[in-house]
């Protein structure tokens, strides 16, 4: 099981809750801190599951302390009490408490993967699209709607920093986009990496040489 290194799983509530205060002093939701307790297990159950398969990470360890994490930690938490209480205002919160901390839009509605890796949180952008397993995305990436669509990601999908899939898109397993690519109503066969614009000059989709998800994860699909 998820062990948190520095604080119990009831101080690491009592934590949240207190940042929840410091952002959102408006004196709502008094019994964060046991709200948060209730769920806890739930919450980090389901963050066990990426750190153990993340190859720089301990397994079963989590630091708060460590901003990525913690990112994932945040969206985990909030999900989990959404699903399970409909909690809005409470989950409202954290959702804009990873968002002052680490800079991410990720909204506590939307589906992740089970496992994911989020490299560098900064700038980072997730409509309600639909995410394959083993997501990989960098700093100042967007996955957008154009006009109400949202794209549909295969599993193993890796988008380096600056990339953005946008509307509607059918990105196949194992498709990686190099810095800077950016597809817009565009499909990928999956198995390749991609370079360029949809919007410009077009995009080119290449055979991946390597599966890059074993530099990043301890057992990923064979792509």
């Amino acid at each position: 099981m998820l062990k948190p290194l520095h604080l119990s799983r009831n101080e690491l509530a009592t934590y949240v809750a207190r940042q929840l205060a410091t952002f959102y002093p408006d004196g709502l939701d008094a019994d964060a801190s046991v709200v948060l307790a209730a769920h806890m297990d739930a919450a980090l159950a389901r963050l066990g599951r990426c750190i153990n398969e993340v190859r720089w990470w301990t397994p079963n360890e989590f630091d708060h302390l460590h901003s990525t994490q913690y990112t994932l930690f945040l969206y985990y938490l909030a999900n989990t009490i959404w699903k399970a209480t409909g909690n809005r205002t409470l989950c409202t919160k954290l959702f804009g408490l990873n968002k002052a901390l680490n800079g991410i839009d990720l909204f506590y509605e939307i589906e992740m993967p089970e496992v994911m890796f989020i490299g560098h949180s900064v700038g980072i952008v997730f409509a309600k699209a639909t995410y394959g397993n083993y997501l990989v995305v960098y700093q100042n990436s967007t996955v957008g709607k154009n006009h109400g669509v949202a794209p549909v990601l295969g599993e193993g999908v890796v988008m380096y920093p600056q990339t953005a899939i946008i509307g509607r898109c059918q990105v196949g397993a194992g498709t990686v986009l190099a810095q800077g690519t950016s597809l817009v109503n565009a499909d990928t066969p999956g198995r390749c990496t991609v370079f360029g614009a949809s919007t410009g000059a077009g995009i080119v989709c290449k055979p991946s040489r390597r599966n890059v998800l074993e530099d990043i994860f301890r057992s990923p699909p064979a792509l």
